[in-house]
């Protein structure tokens, strides 16, 4: 680490303390073991290396002439899924974006609570903004909402990020919004009961209005450029709806998508659809747009 890097603050600095979980159920288990996200196809083009960055393991996707890097945090609220699970996404999303993706292994819960997964990830943040090469955080369900509210502690400790580009995110854990009934006739992947149970083995006792935990109660006045997409017919409909409001309001750069009737996170899951190869191409021209050098 050159000297500059050590006179950096953590950014974990100002984060609650680490804490105990209770051990995930055998059903959850199972759900973990079963994850087949790893059959999908990948991008041959892109190089994948399993390594630790700050001590938390990582798969690094790398594609010929990266321009930047991006972190990515898996979905699976916050209880389920995998770095390795999403390699195949990974290698997609590197092809298509020319940035270095970071798939972080962050840990789940219930055996790792709030804000465990907070630290890890920005442990990995403050490693990886040391090369000085463009950075941008991205995620997708409860990555999304990791991924926002990484952006917002990073930007309170005046560390600049190049963008974030989010799918399907899931952004407040009270699980208020409208879209969980207006959708649930048209969302096959996620529910009211399942996001409640999540967010319950995720927080913990903790409110769900904290905005290190629902980043849509956070001070969005200084969040990076955005790029949000999500389906009109998935019960997060609303989070990303509201994000792209605040942001606006707040006078922050805002892309927002909406695609009519695809999955939750389709782009994730439906990696041959044309619907999922057109968000892939709109990272990339988001990519182009901030980052010059990309063009």
């Amino acid at each position: 680490m050159n000297s500059d890097a050590a006179r950096r603050p953590h950014l974990t600095a100002g984060l609650p303390p680490r804490r105990r979980g209770y051990p995930a159920s055998d059903d959850l288990l199972q759900r973990r073991a079963a994850t087949a996200l790893a059959e999908q196809p990948a991008a041959t083009s892109v190089r994948v290396a399993k390594t630790e960055v700050a001590g938390v393991s990582c798969l690094v996707c790398r594609p010929p002439a990266p321009q930047g890097r991006m972190i990515y945090l898996h979905g699976g609220g916050y209880r389920q899924c995998s770095a390795a699970a999403y390699r195949p996404f990974g290698t997609r999303l590197a092809a298509a974006s020319r940035l270095t993706v970071v798939l972080v292994d962050y840990p789940l819960a219930p055996e790792q609570p709030f804000p465990n997964a907070l630290h890890e990830v920005l442990t990995v943040l403050g490693a990886v903004r040391a090369d000085r090469m463009p950075l941008l955080l991205g995620g997708d369900s409860a990555g999304g909402g990791l991924a926002l509210a990484s952006a917002l502690v990073a930007a309170a400790m005046d560390v600049s990020l190049a963008g974030s580009v989010l799918f399907s995110p899931w952004l407040d854990l009270t699980n208020s919004s409208s879209s969980f009934n207006s959708r649930a006739a048209t969302d096959p992947l996620f529910s009211k009961e399942s996001a409640d149970e999540a967010a319950a083995a995720y927080l913990q006792g903790v409110s769900a209005t904290n905005p290190l935990a629902s980043p849509l109660f956070g001070d969005l006045e200084h969040a990076p450029p955005t790029l949000v997409l999500t389906s009109g017919a998935e019960v997060l409909l609303d989070d990303s709806l509201r994000l792209a409001a605040g942001l606006a309001a707040a006078g922050r750069p805002v892309q927002l998508h909406v695609t009519p009737g695809q999955w939750h996170v389709w782009p994730v899951l439906q990696p041959a659809e044309p619907a999922s190869i057109k968000a892939l191409h709109a990272v990339a021209a988001f990519a182009r747009a901030i980052l010059p050098d990309a063009a």
